[in-house]
């Protein structure tokens, strides 16, 4: 496979009759969702659009933007997911900086209807226009050409469009089926966003290998182990705090689960203790762990059968790089030895070509190759990465390095902790001190309890210094990330120094 075609292609010529999305009420074989993929194509067409031109979709996940996500970079455009969970201004941005000529979008667009040339809304208007258009063929695109702008969630400036090249899709489909092998016999269960990476990562390798994907709409933990039970969905990807909420809802009220052979995680830092209650609650999956960002595609690193490795050393790694990518360690003197920290390097064909518009941004991260991911880690002798933390999550304190995770990771092992995070906050005489929000299971949870558990496993300068409670979950972006940032802000009002 070179390019997006290939395997929509080969979807319409092996898969016809088989079921390929499922979402609510829908249901649609293969060949159905080609006669909708070549109409839609069909539409880019009938809207006057050129060769590359930026198609954006704003909307929750649905069969439809399956379809979408695929046909437009197929038909030669290229495709711009945007976050749903965006205000006005950041989306705004994301249009006017892609240049984004139509926005296909199931919402009223408001403001957003004058950023763009046309808009197109799911439901009547997406329907009958499909209807209407006289099915095209895919476009003959070749593997450097830009299939999508993905843009970043803009968190230290404004957001990137992360260019993804059909070259950088295909190498993911390839990478994906390595580290998390599908057949005929799976069924894929879509919980993530597909506006991230976390959500669309395996579309194009279902398509290939006629694997049925049940798309759920939004993100509910019950709602999606019905569907596991239902449907026997026997695959999943999903971010920590989904895969958490998985946890608490299967034991609150156990489904059968057992078709399930593969959840795979990723997008942030896991507790060890949720992988072993994952793995009690789910005893017939195998659990993966994927680390990779949007500007590789995703896909850099892989850990199988982590749920065999809970007790190890290594079930605290990444994994190794998946067949085809490269990781190395960069440190001041350049590479850096087995064990020894530094910032996590990564090359191979997954790699995006740039951020769009930005050749600055460009070319501080990638340099010969070589994406800089920003992220701290070691590799062991056998290759297997440890991620330490994120660079701009680290604390520094009393000029001591803190690591977020390892200190969450500790503070998950409490059963009285449903959700915790961790970061920076001011302190005159350190600089900066380590704080603790926690969303506890057992409200008899306290401040000095929370920090005594702690001093039972982490040096002095680790332990959390203060701890806040809340009973609201913590907040989180589209994917599921824990925004730190939201949290840490007041803190840092007044002060010369923000960490982002």
């Amino acid at each position: 496979m070179r390019t997006v075609v290939d395997p929509l292609m080969r979807a319409e010529a092996m898969h016809g009759p088989r079921t390929a999305l499922v979402c609510g009420d829908v249901r649609r074989s293969f060949a159905e969702v080609a006669d909708r993929c070549h109409r839609l194509a069909g539409v880019l067409d009938d809207l006057g659009l050129e060769r590359g031109a930026r198609v954006a979709v704003l909307a929750a996940n649905s069969a439809e933007y399956a379809e979408i996500y695929a046909t437009i970079p197929a038909a030669g455009r290229s495709v711009v997911p945007l976050n749903t969970r965006w205000a006005d201004a950041e989306l705004l941005y994301a249009l006017d900086d892609g240049g984004v000529l139509v926005l296909i979008t199931d919402r009223e667009p408001g403001a957003l209807a004058d950023a763009v040339d046309t808009v197109v809304q799911l439901g009547d208007d997406y329907e009958g226009r499909l209807a209407a258009a006289t099915p095209a063929p895919y476009a003959d695109v070749e593997e450097d050409e830009i299939a999508g702008l993905f843009y970043t969630g803009g968190t230290t400036g404004k957001s990137k469009g992360v260019m993804l090249t059909h070259r950088n899709l295909v190498a993911n489909t390839l990478h994906s089926q390595i580290m998390m092998p599908l057949d005929d016999s799976d069924t894929y269960l879509v919980v993530a966003p597909m506006f991230h990476a976390a959500g669309s990562t395996s579309l194009l390798q279902c398509f290939a290998l006629g694997v049925p994907q049940v798309v759920v709409p939004a993100f509910e933990p019950n709602a999606c182990l019905d569907l596991i039970e239902a449907e026997g969905c026997s695959m999943t990807l999903a971010v920590p705090t989904m895969l958490a909420a998985l946890i608490e809802a299967q034991s609150a009220s156990p489904r059968d689960t057992s078709t399930l052979r593969k959840i795979a995680h990723g997008a942030s830092p896991i507790a060890m203790e949720l992988l072993k209650r994952a793995h009690e609650l789910f005893p017939t999956a195998e659990l993966i762990h994927l680390y990779g960002a949007t500007e590789t595609a995703p896909l850099v690193t892989g850990l199988r059968n982590e749920q065999t490795l809970t007790d190890s050393p290594r079930g605290k790694s990444a994994g190794q790089p998946v067949l085809g990518v490269t990781v190395r360690i960069d440190g001041p003197a350049g590479d850096q030895p087995a064990g020894q920290a530094g910032e996590v390097l990564a090359k191979g064909p997954n790699i995006m070509a740039g951020y769009w518009n930005k050749p600055e941004q460009t070319a501080e991260v990638l340099q010969a190759g070589w994406y800089r991911t920003g992220d701290v880690g070691y590799l062991d002798d056998e290759g297997f990465l440890y991620l330490v933390d994120r660079a701009k999550d680290m604390i520094i304190s009393g000029g001591e390095n803190v690591y977020c995770s390892e200190v969450e990771d500790v503070i998950y092992r409490n059963p009285k902790v449903l959700e915790a995070t961790v970061f920076g906050i001011p302190n005159e005489q350190w600089g900066e001190q380590v704080h603790a929000v926690i969303v506890p299971r057992d409200e008899s949870l306290t401040e000095n309890e929370l920090i005594e558990f702690c001093r039972e496993s982490l040096g002095g300068y680790k332990v959390p210094r203060s701890v806040s409670f809340q009973s609201d979950e913590l907040p989180k972006s589209g994917p599921g990330k824990v925004l730190k940032r939201e949290l840490r802000a007041p803190y840092w009002e007044g002060h010369d120094r923000g960490i982002n």
